[in-house]
């Protein structure tokens, strides 16, 4: 069965007929060929397929396509126009990435972080806030200090 879904990925318009089974991140890579949003795990364990939906941190393979109707979806792609967003630029500066498959996700569920922390964050938090990402690579010490980078920057979040 298919439905029309209509909503904005990355502040433009789209407008799509999609199964009604299609997860928003097949959506997203097969049909808009935004590929920076990453299938991991296929369980919701790993976080690598975060995006904003209406300005919150989802999971993009724990929802429906159809479920976004109306809706405004950023995905890594969204986050910065001209530059590197400030949370990007931090993973650049304190190497909070290896081979880049997780960063994604990190950098999307960081900023979703820092919006819901606006009076500081510490370590602790930061790691705590970072458990559903995963990361084989790095072992968490540069993408800790990547968050707290951007922390120390989040009026420019």
């Amino acid at each position: 069965m298919r439905s029309t879904v209509n909503l904005h990925v990355n502040g433009e318009p789209v407008q799509a007929e999609i199964e009604h089974r299609q997860l928003l991140v097949d959506f997203l890579r097969d049909d808009l060929g935004l590929t920076g949003t990453h299938t991991g795990c296929d369980t919701s364990q790993c976080g690598a397929c975060v995006v904003h939906v209406d300005d919150v941190a989802v999971k993009s393979c724990s929802v429906l396509a159809v479920q976004m109707n109306d809706c405004n979806v950023t995905t890594i792609e969204g986050l910065a126009t001209d530059a590197l967003h400030p949370v990007q630029q931090a993973f650049t500066d304190e190497h909070g990435l290896q081979c880049g498959f997780c960063t994604p996700g990190m950098i999307m569920t960081t900023v979703d972080i820092l919006k819901r922390h606006p009076d500081g964050l510490d370590a602790a938090t930061a790691r705590k806030e970072l458990e559903g990402n995963l990361c084989r690579c790095t072992g968490y010490e540069n993408i800790v200090k990547a968050v707290m980078t951007a922390a120390g920057s989040h009026d420019h979040v």
